[in-house]
């Protein structure tokens, strides 16, 4: 399998039964977790932030250049849904050179195939449209506990096989991580401390046809 062996860390929240003390645990996970599963969060609002907490001014300060645009969001975006006839259509920079130096003049029992230069180009195409694995983009809210709050996450399209004959089916090759804020809080109830600390979330980039 086609799996990037780097170790990415994600966000998990826990409950120390013991003492019920409220902590962060960062773990490091391979990048065929991906994406981030959905947080289990203890409910009690005692441990959201506060109004005066949620300062934008002080946390853009707080987050400085690691604030990306592209992939956060503070207010709640637009939703943009991706019909699967767009997604497979963008294909972006040149054809892969496995694809491009397919014979595919060769048919079973030893016979040869005759095609011309634009059936050969158009086939090419087909077969690189079929198998391309793009990245599909969405937003997802991530809860009161993170700034900014929004993200737009990443998945491999996988509505159908990628390969030809099918069986084979798109997985995440690589990921980016970006850098938010997350409350964190020590302490029970009246004794607790909270802060933001900065966190590292991974996204998938890339998705490759893998079995």
């Amino acid at each position: 399998m086609a799996f990037s062996k780097t170790l990415l860390v994600y966000v998990l929240v826990s409950i120390h039964l013991g003492d019920s003390q409220h902590y962060l645990r960062l773990r490091p996970s391979p990048s065929e977790h991906l994406p981030v599963p959905v947080l289990k969060e203890d409910p009690d609002p005692e441990y959201d932030p506060r109004e005066q907490d949620l300062a934008e001014r002080n946390l853009r300060k707080k987050l400085g250049s690691n604030f990306d645009p592209n992939f956060m969001s503070i207010s709640s975006p637009m939703l943009v849904n991706l019909s699967v006839q767009d997604t497979q259509m963008k294909l972006q920079g040149p054809m892969p050179n496995e694809i491009k130096k397919l014979d595919i003049s060769e048919a079973p029992y030893g016979k040869r195939v005759k095609l011309g230069k634009k059936a050969r180009r158009k086939f090419l195409q087909w077969l690189w449209t079929y198998t391309h694995c793009p990245v599909v983009y969405t937003w997802k809210d991530l809860g009161v506990r993170f700034w900014p709050r929004y993200i737009k996450e990443g998945n491999c399209f996988n509505e159908r096989s990628c390969s030809f004959p099918e069986g084979m089916f798109c997985k995440p090759t690589k990921s980016i991580t970006k850098t938010f804020l997350r409350w964190y809080c020590q302490g029970f109830l009246r004794q607790k401390y909270c802060t933001w600390i900065p966190v590292q979330y991974p996204i998938i980039s890339e998705c490759k046809c893998s079995c």
